[in-house]
This record gives C-alpha cells, structure tokens and sequence, in this order.
C-alpha cells in the first residue's frame, strides 16, 4: 500500500462515547498511573484533552508513544507524540519543538517540512501533534517483497532527499538518521521524510511514482 486516504469524519467509537455515566463526551479519562517506564496508559476511544480522540496507538520508541488521534478543531487526523514522563526525554521534547517550530517558520506553504500543528503538556507528558503522514518508504518495499524501483523514480526520490537536506543545512540542521524508515508516503503524489533526531523533512514526488505503484499493482 503506497497510499493512505484519511477519514473525512471521525472513527465511529460509539462504545467508548462515554467514559462513564454522566460524563461528558469529550471529558478527559480518569487519572491513572504511567507504566514501570514513564509511559502514558490510555485506551483507545479515550480523549487525550476535550480537543483530541485516540484512534489508535501508531509505534513506540524509547521516546514514548505515537498516537493516531482524531483532531476535533481541525477535522482532520493528526500524529500525537506522547514523550514518557522522565525528565531527559521531556527536555529533549522541548528542544524538538523549537526545531520543529524553526523548520516550520521557514516552510510556511509546507514544501519541505513535515508540520507541527500544536504541543502542550497533558499530565506530565510533553504531547507533540504533527500532521498524519503515510506509510514508510521501508513498509511500501515490504510489502511488495523488496521490488527494485524504476531508475527514474530513484533519481527522483534522490533529488528530493538532497534537496530536504540543503533546505535544513541552510538553516544549520543535520538529519542523523536518513534511511527508509524515515521517509513516509503520503499520496499518490507526495512523500515526506519523517522527524527524527529533532529534524523533520518533506519533498514531493511527480508521477512517476504513480508508474511504479501501477508496476507494482500488475506484477
């Protein structure tokens, strides 16, 4: 799968609407406590603030968590850091939103940086929101069993990479982990490299990435 269609609406948790009787739909879960290694218990259907609702739990790193949430302003699903409540890591958190607010400042239209849309601190947990981006360059040649690109597709990607790294470099960023993993489809027509390291890219692919998923498809 190449590309990813977001819901117009939010996922139907209908169980979940209420937390408990008489509790607001939009309320906040009760308190409870983090697991062994600082990171935040949730379930899904659950709110995280009145103005987001977790739809599912995306990965887990030593960071924290990254969940997949339905923003109610905004209409549109959004990615949610939740950085583990230790110290070390909620100060790293800070330092990855300045980045991300600089590349961001110096990316208005969105051509080159994946975008943060809003941060705040929810119970002790430094919660980043970025807008939600497709699968991964490493899932898409997974799941078509390793499949070489058409040259002029690499060429492109290629180009798009070196441009990313240029937009950064001249704002004095380095990217330390650029690999396949890090540089997420979103459409037919767009790829972003994901944040990593306190760093966040974007680049855009013409249609011949289009060539290569209608390859792929008859193969």
């Amino acid at each position: 799968m190449t590309t990813m269609v977001l819901p117009s609406h939010p996922p139907d948790y209908t169980c979940f609407s209420l937390l408990s009787k008489g509790v607001a739909r939009n309320a906040s879960p009760p308190r409870r406590e983090d697991d062994k290694d600082g990171h935040y218990v949730f379930a899904v259907g659950e709110n995280l603030t009145s103005r987001y609702k977790i739809y599912r739990k995306m990965g887990e790193g030593t960071f924290g968590q990254v969940l997949e949430c339905w923003d109610r302003e905004r209409k549109e699903m959004v990615a949610i850091k939740i950085v583990r409540a230790v110290n070390k890591y909620s100060d790293a958190a800070m330092i990855e939103i300045d980045v991300l607010q600089k590349l961001a400042r110096n990316d208005a239209t969105g051509k080159h940086c994946v975008q943060i849309r809003n941060w705040f601190d929810y119970r002790n947990h430094i919660c980043i929101v970025c807008e939600k981006l497709g699968p991964s360059l490493y899932d898409f040649l997974r799941k078509t069993a390793y499949r070489p690109f058409p040259i002029d597709l690499v060429r492109e990607l290629g180009e798009q990479l070196l441009e990313s790294v240029a937009f950064m470099h001249a704002l004095k960023l380095i990217h330390t982990d650029l690999k396949p993993e890090n540089i997420l489809l979103v459409s037919s027509e767009d790829a972003k490299l994901a944040e990593n390291k306190y760093t966040c890219l974007k680049s855009r692919m013409d249609h011949s990435q289009r060539r290569c998923q209608n390859q792929v498809r008859s193969s």
